[in-house]
């Protein structure tokens, strides 16, 4: 769960200190970074030589068409990358993994069944990155839920199994088990195989810039979350702070390394709130305006949020819970987003979000299950007919709020797919 955003933390951002971000982006370019990337180096020279245009370096267009996963691709080079939101792993949740591990005759926990539902969105994607919320335990435990996680790591193994290839981890829980939990984490994913960006083992890690890559493009992730519970950071390297200027410097820092796509990253909001909150708006405003990102989105609220196209560019405010527990309390921490969006590359170099799709999720029990509530319904009946209907109608009134529908945004119907 977490402390609900303080009035306090709702501050526009002042006008001097949107001006000291090209400085700041200016001087983070004396840092070398180092760029994490996905296990295929097997990518082709045309694929992966950066183009010679200034200011940004691009991709030369392939000479035939690389079009990637999802929707038709309307230009010569195409990728689609799939967003969920908090992996909050509460105890009736390993729980339910016990006893998925024991009826299929396994030992310990397996979180695969309660992410299942999501395996057929991420496989119709290039790309999928998951928000790993919390700290995990040792595999047998001892495991703690709210307010100080310490979560079974096998949720972290079916991350990777359903096909995410990357988590953030910035969040107001990162540092619950201070930075022998942080680490730990960090030692899960990797062992897992799923790259990570957002909390760090030393501070020159904290400097390098986590780099996906598909067959078409290059992508960097930058994170930022707004506080820890009141909790102070063993070292101020140690997660990534909600800071538009660090964030703006860290992308020009991923566009001169090459980044064709930039995704700017909020672990922000008011908990179980249906609007953005003015902190939110002003950083991802800021963001965009920076001319360095491709796409923003969020996570943190426990509740979905509007989606807004601001300039020409995507903001994805919340994305709920990509699992949690059923909450008697507030319906809404029980519904999430999964969010695809598509980036097309034209012929002068220039990639941009050509498609942008959602669909709504809710959780539901006996057993607990994520499970899509598209119009498609690619999973059957979730709750039962009329709460189904209510969570998919509430979603689409809450992600439509701020004019996403007449921008483009449109429901993901996965079964319309190949």
């Amino acid at each position: 769960m977490g402390n609900i955003t303080s009035a306090a933390r709702r501050v526009r951002l002042s006008r001097p200190l949107f001006a000291m971000v090209t400085a700041a982006a200016a001087f983070s370019l004396g840092a070398c970074g180092v760029i994490a990337e996905s296990d295929d180096q097997n990518r082709s020279a045309a694929a992966s030589a950066p183009a010679s245009e200034s200011p940004t370096p691009t991709r030369t267009p392939a000479p035939n068409p690389t079009p990637g996963k999802g929707p038709a691709c309307p230009e010569l080079r195409c990728t689609s990358i799939t967003v969920t939101g908090d992996m909050l792993v509460h105890t009736q949740l390993w729980q339910q993994a016990r006893a998925d591990a024991a009826a299929a005759g396994l030992p310990g926990y397996t979180f695969v069944p309660l992410l299942e539902g999501q395996r057929r969105y991420i496989r119709n994607s290039d790309l999928a990155i998951c928000h790993q919320e919390t700290p995990v335990a040792a595999p047998e435990g001892p495991f703690s839920a709210y307010p100080s996680f310490n979560v079974p790591p096998q949720i972290i193994t079916a991350s990777k199994d359903v096909g995410y290839q990357a988590c953030t981890t910035a969040s107001n829980h990162t540092i619950d088990r201070g930075t022998e939990g942080l680490l730990r984490t960090l030692d899960a994913l990797d062992a897992a195989g799923l790259k990570h960006t957002g909390s760090y083992r030393t501070e020159a890690a904290s400097k390098e810039i986590l780099m996906l890559e598909s067959d078409a493009a290059k992508v960097a992730v930058i994170i930022g979350t707004y506080g820890h519970n009141g909790q102070i950071p063993e070292y101020p390297w140690l997660v990534d702070e909600l800071d538009p200027a660090v964030m703006i410097a860290k992308a020009t820092q991923a566009r001169a390394l090459g980044a064709d796509i930039v995704l700017g990253v909020m672990h922000a909001g008011d908990e179980y709130a249906s609007e953005a909150n003015v902190q939110q708006q002003d950083v991802a405003h800021a963001l965009v305006d920076s001319g360095q990102f491709t796409m923003i989105y969020g996570h943190h609220t426990h509740s979905v949020l509007p989606i807004e196209n601001y300039k020409g560019t995507w903001i994805v405010y919340g994305l709920g819970n990509g699992v949690t527990e059923l909450s008697p309390w507030y319906v809404l921490n029980n519904e999430g987003l999964l969010v695809r969006a598509q980036f097309s590359q034209n012929a002068a170099g220039a990639w941009t979000a050509s498609d942008l799709a959602w669909a709504p999720s809710v959780i539901v029990r006996d057993p607990y299950r994520w499970c899509s509530v598209a119009s498609d319904a690619p999973q059957g009946v979730c709750a039962s007919p009329g709460a189904d209907a209510a969570t998919h109608q509430r979603t689409k009134t809450v992600v439509e709020s701020m004019g996403a529908a007449a921008a483009g945004a449109h429901e993901l119907l996965i079964t319309k797919e190949k």
